[in-house]
């Protein structure tokens, strides 16, 4: 456990001593050094919420640790929007760096949580564990989160990552932000009464959660080592984690976001797709990692879980904090603009939550599901015109639509779940047992 925190407080040191001593580097080296430091920031926030767990009870933990693990994302994106309110020129990468991460939880996260999870079960049998297709098999896949279909000729199971049923708090309020996210591409900007609306929400879902209970955290690595502490020094340590990786993100941010406006403009790279891109991989790379391990592990539901509730954060608090970023900047209260690239980028997004919402409503994500969706993402980026945007906005808003048709008879106890009242047993299809 020290020697890994210490190996990741040295990847942050260089970022330290730089901003403290005000060095300056070329803008190349100042994306690899400032970019290591919110990278080791995330370890060590992703390594101190797990942990924290221990000390918070119930799904808040979930929450929590899903809200903290992306704060370098909303540190970089916010200096941006800050930045926006006094030059224009910078509003563009609020917008790119937070469609960015948005779109990479889902096109990329949430697939390979999947994919590993089958990789996983599939060694697992292949070990002797239990033979594929066995009825032993199926029940141990079901006890990890993972579910076997319905049965086929052959015997045997595809199996999917089924989420527990308190998860349907996540999708009721991404379902809930999803809808309302259409309003902003419409009007084209980010206005004071959408920060309301998304922060709202946002305090409503963690009110929301802190009345659902949860048994105890499943903890893997430097957070199973950190909860082992005595009370007291567990404690510390963890205040000492979030407090040393805050600091590290802050002093970090800027040039970090700096330099990779200053990098596209001496490599001739599109400033807006670096900034969409490379940002939310550096930031959000450990929670990433976190997500796969559990997979791996065969806690795939605990995985996918996590990325879901990050999604639900980053979809209402950090959406809605960019306006209040970019008043605080200088833009006076007057709504952050979007302009014509922005707004089909938040289409695209917004379209894709949709998606990512239907896709889920039976709290069922099975291979051939991830392999869409992580084809859908990949497509985009050897077409990125304006056209191919709006296309691929449309074809993500029919599909879900067409499945949230066909699974309808799901809504109704995603909906019971805002209030916390259970729907009838034949309300919700995926409380069946599996055929």
């Amino acid at each position: 456990m020290w020697r890994r925190l210490g190996l990741t407080a040295s990847v942050a040191l260089p970022a330290i001593v730089l901003r403290l001593t005000g060095t300056a580097l070329s803008p190349e080296l100042t994306v690899l050094v400032f970019g290591a430091g919110v990278v080791a920031s995330a370890v060590l926030l992703s390594w101190a919420a797990e942990a924290a767990q221990v000390d918070i009870s119930g799904s808040l933990a979930i929450a929590i640790l899903a809200l903290i693990a992306v704060l370098p994302e909303y540190a970089v994106d916010l200096y941006f929007s800050y930045t926006g309110g006094g030059d224009p020129t910078y509003t563009q990468y609020a917008a790119a760096n937070m469609t960015g991460s948005n779109r990479l939880l889902i096109g990329i996260g949430w697939p390979l949580v999947a994919f590993v999870a089958f990789w996983a079960v599939r060694r697992r049998r292949g070990d002797g564990s239990a033979a594929e297709g066995s009825d032993a098999a199926a029940a141990d896949a079901d006890a990890d989160g993972m579910s076997p279909g319905p049965p086929v000729a052959t015997r045997q199971r595809i199996p999917a990552v089924v989420l527990p049923t308190h998860n349907r708090v996540e999708l009721a309020f991404l379902a809930i932000a999803s809808a309302y996210a259409f309003v902003i591409p419409f009007t084209r900007s980010i206005a004071w009464y959408d920060a309301v609306v998304l922060l709202v929400l946002f305090v409503a879902y963690l009110w929301r959660v802190t009345r659902e209970g949860r048994g105890e955290p499943e903890l893997i690595g430097v957070a199973a080592d950190i909860a082992l502490l005595p009370h007291r020094p567990r404690r510390v340590l963890v205040t000492g984690m979030f407090l040393a990786a805050a600091a590290i993100v802050v002093m970090a941010a800027k040039p970090f976001a700096d330099g990779l406006v200053a990098t596209g403009a001496n490599l001739g790279i599109d400033q807006f797709l670096l900034v969409q891109w490379l940002a939310p991989l550096s930031s959000e790379a450990p929670e990433l990692i976190v997500a796969t391990i559990f997979a791996w592990r065969l806690h795939a539901a605990d995985g996918l879980g996590m990325l879901l509730s990050a999604k639900v954060n980053q979809w209402t608090l950090l959406v809605g904090s960019l306006w209040v970023a970019y008043s605080l900047g200088g833009g006076g209260g007057a709504p952050l603009p979007l302009d014509d690239r922005q707004t089909e980028e938040f289409l695209l997004t917004s379209a894709q939550a949709l998606l990512a919402f239907a896709v889920l409503a039976d709290r069922r994500f099975g291979l051939w599901e991830a392999v869409a969706i992580f084809g859908l993402f990949v497509l985009q980026f050897p077409f990125p015109t304006t056209d191919v945007r709006l296309v691929f906005s449309a074809v993500y808003i029919a599909v879900a639509l067409g499945l949230l048709i066909y699974r309808r008879a799901y809504l109704p106890g995603i909906v019971a779940s805002i209030g916390r009242w259970e729907p009838a047993p034949d309300a919700d299809p995926a409380a069946r047992p599996v055929a």
